[in-house]
């Protein structure tokens, strides 16, 4: 029968305070209330008597100890273990252990270095990892019988032909959308016929690319960081080391490629559909007939606009690639790491792809490709 803990007082010797005797035992399972009732007792006692437990635990240490220094009293009666577990807990001060709190500004301060110190980090890691591609790119040439062309011809598979409906959808929309948009604010100056112009033009030189890495880095980009990143933890990272298997040449570099050399198809198809999509909707919405549509479009956009396309493209697959192949590389610990690393890359990849076509948007205009 389980024998619950329990305390009494009674009178000490010498007329001093009352003597606090706890009995039975004093262990987690049979403590019960008792803390509750220790808390509630009034007025003051000479000592606390444990020498009538018979068995006592970490946790009935702890409230004995606690109540004894609340009380400021002595504790009598103690066993070898009880001994060996009071010391094991310490003195319980009741002092507040919680961390001093700096003040806002400091604080904020501090969280903004942090913040820098950990990007120029990642930068830095970022460019060795580069370095560490261009060296297996390096490699692979040097020794063409070590490129794995059948995981390339995988990897372009999943990137552009397996990507190709939905890219193809979204930039048809888009398209759409630029084409009734645009013919609603040309129509105020009774300019709709424009609209072929702008769409055409828009779709070639940015959306079409832009968009399109953005999709890539969603679909592909973090794929690859959650298959590199899922190695990882199984280890099959290590074990390609260990047999003397390169994971940048095996793993990251056919990826990179993969992305670089569909890229610009992709590109390039979702321009297309993009036009088609403008096409499309000014067939019903502005009477301009489809194929008198695409003859403008073929006689308005410059082919300087094409090439501009083509050129920002493999540049865009590069940083979707590697943020994606890095994130992978660093995953560590657990499965949750998988989720965040996956996101970071997509995250990197987007925000990078859209600061670099700003960039190329200002460099190919100061050059004269307007």
């Amino acid at each position: 029968m389980r024998q619950w803990s329990d305390f009494t007082v009674s009178e000490s010797d010498g007329g001093k305070a009352p003597v606090l005797a706890l009995s039975g035992s004093l262990r987690v399972h049979a403590i019960g209330d008792l803390e509750k009732r220790l808390k509630e007792l009034d007025g003051t006692y000479s000592r606390l008597d444990i020498s009538g437990l018979t068995d006592i635990d970490t946790t009935g240490a702890w409230i004995a100890l606690d109540f004894a220094h609340e009380r400021g009293i002595e504790i009598t009666g103690a066993s070898e273990r009880a001994k060996r577990l009071f010391a094991a807990i310490g003195d319980v001060d009741g002092a507040d252990a919680r961390p001093e709190r700096l003040p806002f500004v400091r604080r904020s301060v501090g969280e903004l270095g942090i913040l820098v110190s950990g990007w120029g980090r990642g930068f830095g890691q970022t460019v060795g990892f580069l370095g560490e591609l261009i060296c297996a790119f390096g490699t692979t040439i040097a020794h063409p019988s070590r490129f794995r062309g059948k995981a390339l011809v995988h990897h372009m598979q999943h990137v552009g032909v397996n990507a190709l409906w939905i890219v193809g959808l979204m930039s048809f929309l888009i398209g759409i959308v630029i084409a009734q948009q645009g013919a609603v604010q040309l129509a105020q100056f009774g300019a709709e016929f424009y609209t072929i112009n702008l769409t055409g033009r828009l779709s070639m030189r940015e959306l079409g690319v832009l968009m399109t890495a953005i999709m890539v880095a969603g679909r592909s980009g973090s794929a690859f960081a959650a298959q590199i990143g899922t190695m990882k933890l199984t280890e099959e990272v290590d074990a390609m080391r260990t047999i003397g298997v390169s994971p940048m040449e095996a793993l990251v570099l056919p990826r990179v490629l993969a992305a670089m050399i569909m890229m610009p198809l992709l590109g390039f198809y979702a321009a297309i559909c993009s036009i088609i999509g403008g096409a499309f909707i000014s067939n019903f919405a502005l009477d301009i007939p489809f194929f008198a549509f695409l003859r403008r479009t073929q006689e308005v956009v410059p082919l300087t606009d094409v090439w501009i396309g083509f050129i920002k493209a493999p540049v865009f697959a590069l940083i979707v690639a590697l943020a994606g192949c890095y994130q992978g590389m660093r995953v560590s610990g657990n499965a949750e790491e998988v989720g965040t690393r996956t996101t970071q890359a997509v995250v990197t990849a987007i925000f990078t792809v859209i600061v670099l076509d700003a960039f190329f948007a200002v460099f190919f205009t100061e050059i004269g490709w307007k």
